[in-house]
């Protein structure tokens, strides 16, 4: 199995979109982002014919409780609270929400119970998606890679975002800007193939992705280029089916196909990428981090790998990227999710 436990600081801080509504001083109007307001409305439709129980884990802040009632209200998923009820009904009262309106599965008071539970009832099906609440990352992901009880899958667990960008015209995911600090080449085939294999599921039949780093030609001293070149490679030799994979390329002539046609750069895919796989966490959290806060967009995102998708929140996060983020979930645990 490649999913081995996560060590310390290996999901970065706040790894949720980065509270763009903090940045507006609202929390978060998805009329200022159709694509995932689509995103959400589309996950209604796969609700009409079946609503899925999301998990929320340890949901024992307001903040929590407001996010279930945002995602029961938009009628993209059916929240469990996963945590202690006392604990929950407190929480609840801050919130002005009223606990009653929600299924709870009653643990102990501290967070691991909650996660583990969680975890346990995924495993069962009785999940098809868990979300953090007000514990931290590494106690829930921790129940999700335990090797007995856990949720690993064949793959290594990576995450991607699916953003919502002003000066982009269709949605942009990154991958992984979260999870694997330093991937090898061999984690990067599961971070390609983690983040392909979603876009396939919210409707991209043939997903597009660029390699990115610092340079678009191949330097022995950079490896980042070399992983882009075997990554391509690969691509071509079909290791991901009906998907396009370019590289290496500078993040300025992937996102803009005039940057590319100035630095005479061939590409067929530049301006136009469905994906970004960015070199390492530090470059993947700085590039996310500016799409919100300098770019003005707003995202959904998952961790991908595990047996059912998981959704990272962080504090700063606007309620939009709550609900698109659970919206993305739940699409992705359909077998119909890619028919419109």
């Amino acid at each position: 199995m490649k999913a081995g436990p996560v060590p310390p600081g290996g999901v970065a801080p706040g790894a949720g979109c980065g509270g763009a509504g903090e940045s507006r001083g609202d929390p978060g109007s998805s009329r200022d982002f159709p694509r995932l307001r689509e995103l959400i409305e589309r996950a209604r439709l796969v609700a009409s014919r079946e609503r899925a129980r999301v998990g929320l884990v340890h949901p024992c802040d307001a903040l929590a409780l407001q996010a279930a009632r945002l995602i029961r209200d938009e009628g993209v998923a059916q929240p469990l609270l996963v945590g202690n009820r006392r604990l929950i009904e407190v929480a609840a009262e801050q919130a002005g929400v009223d606990a009653r309106d929600f299924e709870i599965a009653e643990t102990a008071a501290d967070a691991p119970a909650a996660a583990a539970r969680a975890v346990e009832l995924a495993r069962e099906g009785t999940l098809r998606a868990l979300m953090k609440g007000s514990l931290h990352t590494d106690e829930l992901m921790s129940a999700v890679v335990h090797r007995e009880t856990g949720l690993r899958s064949s793959r290594r667990i990576s995450h991607a975002f699916v953003f919502d960008l002003p000066r982009y015209h269709k949605l942009l995911a990154l991958a992984d800007c979260v999870v694997n600090i330093t991937p090898d080449l061999k984690s990067k085939l599961d971070i390609v193939g983690n983040a392909l294999d979603l876009l396939r599921r919210i409707g991209v039949a043939h997903p597009s992705a660029a390699v990115v780093a610092a340079v678009e030609t191949v330097n022995p001293a950079i490896a980042a280029t070399l992983d882009a070149q075997e990554l391509v490679r690969l691509g071509r030799e079909g290791r991901w089916g009906d998907a396009d994979i370019e590289g290496p390329l500078g993040f300025d002539n992937a996102f803009s196909a005039q940057a590319a046609r100035t630095k005479r750069i061939e590409s067929v895919h530049a301006g136009d990428f469905d994906l970004m796989v960015v070199p390492d966490l530090n470059a993947g959290n700085m590039l996310y981090k500016s799409f919100v806060y300098v770019g003005g967009g707003e995202c959904a995102g998952l961790v991908l790998g595990a047996r059912v998708p998981i959704v990272l929140t962080s504090r700063a996060d606007s309620l939009t990227a709550r609900v698109a983020s659970v919206a993305l979930a739940a699409i992705a645990t359909r077998e119909d999710a890619a028919q419109p």
